[in-house]
């Protein structure tokens, strides 16, 4: 017997009025780029996950790219993260223009083993993305102790880990940012690519909006040369209706 790991046509049939319905409201509204259904994505998705500010963009990738440049990480920086996760978490750090060092994984939780960063610390080290692999976030607290002692920046790679906690806290409680990915397979997921940043540090969510936004914040008033990563309306109707 072939039991398929995700079934996504089983998910849809049983929601399909909601999803159906949530469509046609983007549409016969003409809410396609951000719009009033992202917006309330948004709040609701901060909301839920323990933050104060979401950002919704274009998909997983592009939120760990975006959170790496908003906090300045660039050519000769160096960024610790797990050795096994999917290669997008890389990706992103290469993209910023920084060096990969990767950390071995814990044999019980297969989450970045917390007693082997330290070493992997130079004086070149700009950020940790510790990876929630599997649902279980990693041990956010001591992480934020090594962070702090070493005046690092944490980006949470939170793409498998939507509506976990931390001894009783949501995970977007605890972060510099906090990036998600809504791709179909995901525990919650869109359909199509979309994703989404969180923190509860105003101006650097502001400074994120912006940069996934072309580097604006009003039309045509360009304050830096950003990145075209919005999340569409369709794609942002899609996680209220599977999460309610």
């Amino acid at each position: 017997m072939n039991i398929p790991f995700v079934n996504l046509k089983a998910q849809y049939a049983e929601i399909k009025d909601e999803i159906l319905s949530a469509v046609q409201e983007v549409i016969e509204s003409s809410a396609f780029i951000n719009g009033k259904y992202v917006k309330a994505f948004e709040e609701d998705f901060a909301d839920y996950s323990g933050a104060k500010h979401c950002i919704g963009v274009g998909n997983g990738t592009d939120a760990l790219y975006i959170a790496l440049k908003t906090l300045g990480v660039g050519p000769g920086d160096e960024v610790i993260t797990a050795a096994n996760s999917f290669i997008a978490t890389s990706e992103a750090i290469t993209s910023a223009g920084a060096k990969v060092v990767f950390v071995d994984c814990d044999e019980t939780t297969y989450n970045i083993d917390i007693d082997l960063i330290e070493e992997k610390i130079t004086s070149k080290t700009k950020a940790i993305i510790p990876v929630c692999l599997f649902g279980q976030p990693v041990q956010l607290e001591e992480m934020f102790v090594l962070a702090d002692k070493y005046g690092l920046k944490v980006v949470m790679d939170a793409a498998q880990a939507h509506g976990s906690t931390y001894n009783g806290k949501p995970i977007g409680a605890f972060n510099d940012f906090t990036c998600f990915s809504f791709y179909p397979g995901k525990n919650l997921g869109a359909y199509g690519d979309a994703g989404a940043i969180l923190s509860n540090d105003y101006e650097l969510a502001k400074r994120a909006r912006m940069f996934a936004n072309h580097g604006r914040m009003d039309k045509y008033n360009h304050e830096i040369e950003g990145v075209n990563s919005r999340m569409d309306g369709i794609q942002g109707s899609y996680p209220n209706v599977k999460k309610a």
